[in-house]
């Protein structure tokens, strides 16, 4: 996708297309160190589950790259799996809130991030809309940090939606949202 094409992002030259991201993981964690604040200590840990991912058979990762060649943003995620960790997190939650057939066959938005020097530019849009068009899931779902942020405004605005709030997972010192939308993602209007 051209950055400057209609709709896409408003960032000239980024283009958003596939990438090998187990050969790319070192840049998309830097990527992700910055725009999340991540320690180096966190990146190593993230390296590794990252890399195990993507082993996943139906794994999809986009990138957001420069004229350059320069990794601005990266998406990636997989068809779920109700034996997978995150699944075993939020499967609780998302039961009490009468949700869990959301776990089903759905694509899971893994991570997703734009480092900030090229936020609110549109390339998380283009980058999740484009990873979500290519599956055969008819819903996603996700989850990210519960509070007011341009990140859940963004995933809103696609029309994912609470499924389940305050949900804790190991070791994370702030509660997250699990969202979902179905697909196709909606497209600004």
């Amino acid at each position: 996708m051209a950055a400057d094409s209609g709709g896409g992002p408003r960032t000239t030259g980024v283009r958003v297309g596939p990438i090998d991201l187990a050969a790319r993981v070192d840049e998309a964690l830097a990527v992700q160190a910055v725009a999340f604040g991540l320690s180096a200590a966190e990146v190593e840990v993230r390296r590794h589950i990252v890399l195990r991912h993507l082993d996943h058979p139906h794994a999809r990762a986009l990138g957001a790259l420069t004229p350059e060649g320069r990794l601005v943003g990266f998406v990636y995620g997989m068809p779920n799996d109700r034996g997978h960790w995150w699944s075993t997190v939020v499967e609780p939650y998302l039961r009490a809130t009468g949700s869990a057939h959301w776990l089903d066959d759905a694509f899971v938005i893994t991570e997703l991030h734009v480092h900030p020097d090229f936020q609110n530019r549109g390339l998380g849009r283009a980058l999740i809309t484009t990873v979500t068009d290519a599956v055969a899931q008819p819903r996603s779902i996700l989850s990210a940090i519960d509070t007011d942020s341009p990140a859940r405004g963004l995933y809103r605005s696609l029309g994912y939606q609470d499924l389940a709030r305050q949900v804790h997972f190991p070791s994370a010192p702030r509660p997250y949202a699990v969202m979902g939308a179905p697909l196709p993602l909606r497209r600004a209007r």
